[in-house]
């Protein structure tokens, strides 16, 4: 194309016979794709190139900063250490939620732009958008204020954050390109780049309700964060943790929002307790802050106070009533015995189902929706007895989404001999299943 240094049919052609892109045609093929220059149709042909003959750690590293070049950086520094966590999604994960607050409360400051949900796995704005009066868009200005005075803020990213991202990620939904793990990586280290933090904690899920099905790809995944935020200068810890078994009971929204709340007022889940604290432990270690114990922080209620004010200087009202279903099905468990199997994919998918998710971008959700899980992996139950709990303004939806929970569950007898008996989700000590940091 006239006055253009390139032309993208060689950049795709590169790629395709397996050519290592040069700095020059990524930074150009960028920067034209969020000009326009570079027509969807040809940037979806690179993105197939790339997911099938993949790129080397350095192309990944130069992707990300040309993404991060076609937006703007945040300037969010302030009094305190900052540090970020990002999930790579799952069910029932709600940890950001009581993690913010939880390492803010430690001394750190914690600038967390989150993301809605998609299929079966939520959102952090759709869960805190169940809390009367909060908002999740917030200016540049407001986010810098609020780190300063409250030490945490979660919101969503501001449209000038690695916009060619966002042009991109929704061309690979519809072009089959999502699992490439250079595109992965780079997508998610853009913008946290961009966002301007001292340090970042990757928490890489793993199993049937994760993106990544197997540990090796987790693995995979973890080194191509960790090498990107180690050239581009970002502190970067990665940790592969399960998602067979759903985080904690409550999948959805506002069951989410509960949870998370408990967790902060000194109860809630193990495995959600666990987790919070683990990645606030890896958090403070960047921040340099490794002599703070979160454990102690949590139990003294200063990170539920943290939370009450964040939720505030966004407008909400933390002691307001959550939203309630207009439907409650209760689904007992269909025999006696041990419960050996409890799927996060099966849950995640009966909970948006039920109207907790969406399956495009735009859809609306409903806030009350979800699951609640009444039992988990190693627990006895009798014949009867209450197994799931299921939550909707559209009763209509419960029948559909029943087949799917009942296979999600896998009952054994009283010594749990069924297939995947003993396979319970990780305790407390093995919440982290391994440790992947940057050089």
């Amino acid at each position: 194309m006239t006055g253009e240094p390139f032309a993208a049919v060689d950049v795709i052609r590169a790629k395709r016979d397996g050519a290592r892109l040069r700095d020059e045609q990524i930074d150009w093929v960028v920067d034209a794709f969020t000009r326009g220059v570079v027509a969807d149709e040809q940037m979806a042909a690179l993105a197939m190139a790339i997911l099938l003959r993949g790129m080397d750690a350095a192309e990944t590293a130069r992707w990300t900063g040309a993404m991060i070049d076609s937006g703007e950086r945040l300037s969010l520094r302030c009094s305190r250490p900052t540090v970020d966590k990002h999930s790579t999604g799952g069910v029932g994960d709600k940890i950001t939620l009581p993690l913010a607050p939880l390492v803010a409360a430690c001394g750190a400051a914690v600038p967390q732009l989150s993301g809605r949900g998609l299929g079966h796995t939520g959102g952090t704005l759709d869960k805190l958008e169940a809390v009367p009066g909060w908002r999740a868009e917030l200016s540049t200005d407001e986010i810098a204020a609020q780190l300063e005075s409250v030490g945490a803020v979660v919101c969503a990213a501001t449209p000038s954050l690695a916009p060619a991202d966002r042009k991109l990620y929704a061309l690979r939904d519809v072009t089959g390109t999502v699992e490439s793990v250079p595109l992965i990586a780079s997508s998610i280290m853009s913008k946290k780049i961009a966002e301007g933090a001292d340090g970042l904690v990757l928490d890489v899920k793993t199993g049937s309700g994760a993106f990544m099905k197997t540990r090796e790809q987790a693995r995979a995944l973890a080194t191509a964060l960790t090498e990107i935020g180690a050239a581009h200068g970002l502190a970067t810890t990665a940790v592969l943790t399960g998602m067979d078994t759903p985080l904690g009971a409550a999948v959805g929204n506002a069951v989410e929002v509960a949870e998370a709340v408990e967790v902060l007022r000194g109860g809630g889940p193990a495995d959600v307790v666990a987790l919070t604290v683990a990645l606030a432990r890896e958090m403070l270690a960047l921040a340099g802050l490794p002599e703070v114990d979160p454990a102690r922080v949590l139990a003294s209620g200063a990170a539920y106070e943290t939370w009450c004010r964040m939720i505030r200087a966004q407008g909400g009202d933390p002691e307001a009533e959550l939203p309630r279903p207009a439907h409650v099905h209760v689904e007992p468990a269909p025999e006696s015995g041990v419960l050996t199997r409890l799927d996060a994919y099966g849950v995640g998918v009966a909970a948006w189902r039920l109207g907790a998710g969406r399956a495009r971008k735009d859809d609306p959700v409903q806030l009350a929706a979800g699951v609640r899980c009444l039992a988990k992996p190693g627990d006895t139950l009798e014949r009867g007895e209450p197994l799931f709990a299921l939550h909707t303004d559209t009763p209509e939806a419960v029948a559909a989404v029943l087949p799917t929970l009942r296979e999600a569950c896998t009952i054994g007898d009283a010594h749990g001999n069924a297939p995947g008996a003993g396979e319970a989700a990780e305790g407390a000590d093995g919440i982290v299943l391994e440790r992947v940091v940057s050089g």
